[in-house]
């Protein structure tokens, strides 16, 4: 039997067979876990973006999370961007660049949502927009989310994920932690349910506000959870930080939350809670 050059050259030089055959291979078609660092089809992931191997629950964009908690929503105060304030160098082409690639804004979803049998204010924080850095605009989103749902008697859900605040908007982005807690503040004084979601990574300025202020904290397996980056940690107390210490889990085992639920029990889980809630605040449903 002859065998073809083509193959004949792979058989001689393999490096450059698995080069081809790499290279023939669709971007994406492999997902990577940064987690248990396994390699699977992307189609194994699910409609939920999960590790098949792990549970690690990969970072998803405000939009597509939405859509796996519910279909019936309506956004609030779309129209609010930041101004720049401190006009920090090429922040425009950044914003610009984050809101092709996430259609949102700012760094958070807000908005009025049907989940399941219950109406409540939603918020969703997107990764992909600078890390979900609390600025401004965000800020300002957030606050109006809860001085809302204050006045029209609904209970807040805020799934978050962040790095912290925005460096480019320098005290201001700061001061956003404050003016959220205010608002959340009045909303709890209102009797209403608040409850957060920490996604990975929930990190910095609103790890130490408004994500900690809920009546019940959840958070995602595997998810990242802290304040200050691990490496400026161990530099300043010069020792080395167990693997698992900024984890959801770790965090869960500390008492730091309520549960951690997984992404296709979380809608389930919620509606057990809005039921609880609906019945102790008006004796049923909100509908009825």
């Amino acid at each position: 039997m002859k065998i073809n050059e083509p193959v004949r050259n792979f058989v001689r030089h393999p490096e450059k067979a698995l080069k081809h055959y790499q290279n023939s291979i669709p971007k994406g078609i492999f997902r990577y876990c940064p987690q248990c660092k396994s390699k699977f089809y992307f189609r194994r992931v699910g409609r939920f973006q999960v590790c098949p191997e792990c549970g690690y629950n990969f970072r998803v964009p405000a939009y597509q999370r939405l859509k796996m908690l519910t279909k019936k929503y309506e956004e609030w105060d779309a129209e609010v961007v930041t101004q720049d304030p401190l006009q920090f160098p090429d922040y425009e082409e950044k914003l610009q660049k984050a809101q092709s690639a996430t259609k949102l804004k700012d760094a958070v979803w807000t908005g009025k949502a049907q989940l399941g049998d219950f109406s409540v204010a939603l918020g969703i924080m997107d990764p992909y927009f600078i890390m979900g850095s609390l600025g401004t605009a965000n800020g300002e989103r957030i606050t109006r989310l809860f001085e809302r749902a204050t006045t029209e008697q609904l209970p807040v859900v805020l799934l978050t994920a962040s790095g912290g605040a925005r460096m480019q908007e320098g005290i201001l982005s700061l001061m956003q932690m404050a003016k959220i807690s205010q608002a959340v503040n009045q909303h709890h004084q209102a009797g209403l349910l608040y409850l957060t979601i920490l996604m990975g990574p929930t990190t910095g300025g609103v790890t130490a506000s408004f994500a900690s202020q809920a009546d019940l904290i959840w958070a995602e397996p595997k998810a990242l959870i802290g304040f200050a980056g691990r490496r400026v940690i161990e530099q300043t107390i010069n020792k080395k930080l167990p693997a698992d210490f900024q984890s959801a889990e770790n965090a869960f085992k500390n008492g730091f939350l309520d549960a951690i639920v997984p992404r296709d029990q979380q809608l389930a889980a919620l509606e057990q809670v809005l039921t609880v809630f609906n019945a102790q605040k008006w004796g049923g449903s909100q509908d009825e």
